[in-house]
């Protein structure tokens, strides 16, 4: 499929961290300090991963530190960001672009003007922008509704099955990164 098989849409919607970019993030750094918070509070996590740990956290109402030992690990990553071939063409495919990420807002922006391709994204949905995060809908919706533009006239580009959930839970249109070409 190429880009051109997009025009149908309005919007494009990119995942960013294997999208876009590539974060220079060593995830098992983090889910180990994220440990230690849970350690302090005195949960024991050794059964579950990071992304549990972050649900776990809210629950447990730890949430705030949680988040800001992910996302400080996030933004140093996007500084560091390798950048990806879809990257390259953000601005080109739809009149209106924007990212919707599991990563922290602040950490999809850097990476963003980093790669120098943040003038061509208007909105910006990141895992702390909403109250939930991917696969459930909302995130996406959010980010649809800062481009103002309706689910069905828009295309979701990603590179996970928790991606794919999310626009069919949005009902928007998908496409894994790697089938899209130029």
């Amino acid at each position: 499929m190429d880009y051109d098989s997009l025009s149908e849409f309005e919007a494009v919607v990119w995942d960013l961290d294997g999208t876009l970019v590539r974060l220079s993030v060593d995830w098992d750094t983090v889910a180990s300090d994220v440990t230690e918070v849970f350690q302090t509070a005195g949960i024991d996590v050794s059964d579950i991963d990071l992304w549990e740990m972050l649900n776990l956290a809210s629950k447990r109402g730890i949430r705030d530190e949680v988040e800001t030992v992910i996302s400080r690990h996030e933004r140093r990553g996007a500084r560091a960001a390798d950048r990806l071939t879809h990257a390259d063409d953000v601005g080109n495919i739809a009149p209106q672009e924007g990212v919707c990420s599991l990563n922290c807002e602040a950490a999809c922006k850097i990476a963003l003007q980093t790669q120098e391709i943040d003038v061509h994204v208007t909105a910006v949905t990141g895992r702390d922008t909403v109250e939930t995060q991917k696969p459930d809908p909302s995130p996406l919706l959010h980010t649809l509704d800062q481009l103002s533009v309706d689910p069905d006239t828009a295309v979701f580009i990603g590179d996970s099955p928790r991606d794919e959930t999310t626009a069919k839970r949005a009902d928007v249109a998908f496409r894994y990164a790697e089938t899209v070409t130029r």
